[in-house]
């Protein structure tokens, strides 16, 4: 197959909507890897000159309908809080430009179907940036399931833990925001699950809250036809190895922590011997592995992979809503 070299030659213009924490960790890998970053959107001029000059990028815009309206932008990275997703993508693809779209996608599931209905409408990619899924340990990781080395997988284990800002009204802790450890941190495991597993065909999830509201600790079982189950949990105050595992009948795949990041992996026997050990360091932060897809998508004039198709992004989000409706966890989106 095909690898993913994470790099651009660079013919695609990039626009970064949002000039926060995470906007700066895409634009740097972007940057870093030949991809051409063009412009930058932000509801305030100066936030946004102050990120195009710390990034080299040649255009600022003080909002976002001008990033969107540039025609020197051909693709949009939203990298704005959860609920302003859906809105900011409707806006970049009712401009015709395709969306790298921060998860959690959406906030639930009929924002994400809205969005890849619209875009597979006008022929555009809305790729979610689950960057994880593109990085080359997943890769190799997905080429030894199906080379049947581990059997039949029967159970995937994952854990996303994080000690965050405690203060009330940081984004996380926001019901407003779309703020608790599922959206956030849950999406990871919950999306590697699905990934692995596919779309479970029963859910079943508890939680504890925050003083503010949202879901601070968050565990859920997923169930499949075939008798396959998946473990995953979430948690925005307390931190862990974080570490994941595929589990089959031959074997087991072990994923070091933070599992979601490039790091090594090794498969074992059953009896505990070592299979394959894969160690290969990648240069960045790993997020370009996700724009090269997306740039392979609108080169090879395709609006779905295989890697994550936009039904699985949907599926994803589904998955969520379940979870948060055995959770009780809602948030002004859901009552659209």
């Amino acid at each position: 197959m095909t690898h993913n070299h994470g790099t651009s030659d660079g013919t695609i213009r990039w626009g970064i909507l949002g000039t926060g924490f995470i906007a700066g960790l895409q634009t740097a890998d972007l940057r870093e890897n030949g991809f051409t970053v063009q412009a930058v959107g932000s509801r305030s001029l100066d936030s946004s000159k102050a990120f195009a000059e710390q990034h080299g990028i040649p255009t600022a815009h003080g909002s976002y309908e001008d990033l969107a309206a540039d025609p020197e932008v051909d693709v949009i990275y939203i990298a704005t809080p959860h609920p302003m997703h859906h809105a900011n993508a409707l806006l970049a693809l009712n401009a015709g430009k395709h969306v790298l779209v921060e998860k959690s996608f959406t906030m639930n599931a009929r924002e994400a179907r809205e969005i890849t209905d619209l875009a597979a409408s006008k022929g555009l990619v809305a790729l979610e940036a689950m960057w994880t899924r593109f990085l080359p340990h997943m890769i190799r990781i997905r080429e030894i399931i199906a080379a049947g080395t581990i059997g039949e997988v029967r159970k995937v284990v994952a854990s996303h833990n994080q000690s965050l800002p405690t203060d009330p009204a940081h984004r996380l802790n926001d019901p407003v925001l779309g703020g608790g450890a599922l959206l956030d941190l849950g999406i990871y495991p919950v999306s590697f699950a699905i990934d692995i597993l596919g779309t479970p065909s029963r859910v079943t999830a508890t939680a504890s809250m925050t003083a503010t509201g949202v879901d601070r600790q968050t565990a859920a079982i997923f169930d499949y036809d075939g008798g396959a189950q998946a473990l995953v949990d979430c948690e925005l105050d307390a931190a862990c190895a974080n570490r994941a595992m595929v589990i089959g009948t031959e074997g087991w795949i072990d994923i070091e922590h933070t599992w979601y990041n490039p790091v090594p992996f090794t498969v074992h026997a059953v009896d505990g011997s070592v299979v394959e050990r894969f160690d290969e360091p990648v240069t960045s932060r790993g997020m370009q592995y996700q724009a090269a897809e997306l740039e392979r998508l609108v080169a090879a004039g395709e609006t779905a992979g295989t890697i994550l198709p936009p039904a699985e992004t949907v599926a994803i989000m589904a998955a969520m809503d379940e979870i948060r409706r055995q959770i009780g966890l809602s948030y002004e989106a859901d009552k659209s």
